[in-house]
């Protein structure tokens, strides 16, 4: 009976550590979503956890500067060690670093937005991003996970799949445009098929009808695309310009993949 009930008393604090650490990762994960400070009232209302509870996780948490406080009303967000745990994440992954230099450079050579996106599961984010020297600048931000059709990125990302491998990954929502236009099965397939003969691939007004993306994919040594590297520009830009970004991205993609 008494290890019965030291098993019991086990597997229940077992049980409560696991749930509070479902309740931290509950917490980042919305504070990433809002990408704003947020009042403790409002993270134990949105994540439907105790306010007694998000007050000792964010006390524990503010300790340990994984978290702030950033005004008088007690509102929290990401503390400097969250910062040294990217950057020492971002430093030990070989391709990500070599990565980051090509974005860099390219920003600075084409003078445009350069871009480095992979998949997260079935959607798409931007890992590095580069502003260029545009005064009126193009980005989307990092870490956000978005639809793979509404993005160039996303063909090429997807271009190992056969078609019914892709309505399988691909929820079928994600066809929708936020504007409410859906993006026809058989178009993104055909402009899959066509990027992968090219090398790139280039889109015009999907998620903003003023903006163009270009893309080229770095391959593993299977061939397979493992991530992207892109440039966002106005879709008025002239035809000879996205020509010379469109070759630079192929080289630059091309260092990359060789790197594996």
């Amino acid at each position: 009976m008494a290890a019965d009930q030291t098993a019991e008393k086990a597997t229940g604090q077992t049980t409560a550590r696991a749930r509070g650490i479902d309740r931290v990762i509950a917490l980042m994960e919305h504070l990433h979503r809002l990408r704003t400070p947020t009042r403790i009232a409002d993270i134990a209302r949105d994540t439907g956890t105790p306010r007694s509870t998000v007050y000792e996780l964010v006390n524990t948490l503010v300790e340990a500067r994984w978290l702030e406080t950033r005004d008088e009303d007690g509102a929290v967000y990401f503390g400097p060690a969250m910062h040294y745990y990217g950057s020492d994440y971002l430093n030990s992954v070989d391709l990500i670093r070599k990565a980051r230099r090509e974005v860099n450079h390219l920003a600075e050579v084409i003078g445009e937005t350069s871009q480095f996106c992979m998949l997260d599961g079935d959607k798409y984010l931007v890992v590095l991003n580069e502003p260029g020297r545009r005064m009126f600048r193009i980005s989307s931000d990092i870490g956000i996970k978005v639809p793979i059709p509404w993005t160039a990125s996303g063909r090429l990302l997807v271009d190992h799949m056969t078609a019914d491998e892709i309505r399988a990954f691909i929820p079928a929502d994600d066809f929708t445009l936020p504007d409410g236009r859906r993006i026809v099965e058989q178009e993104f397939l055909r402009d899959m098929a066509e990027a992968r003969e090219a090398g790139y691939v280039r889109t015009t007004g999907l998620v903003d009808r003023f903006t163009t993306c270009m893309a080229a994919p770095v391959r593993d040594t299977q061939g397979r695309c493992i991530a992207t590297i892109c440039f966002v520009v106005p879709a008025d830009t002239e035809a000879d310009q996205q020509a010379l970004m469109i070759d630079a991205l192929k080289d630059s993609a091309a260092k990359l993949s060789m790197a594996r």
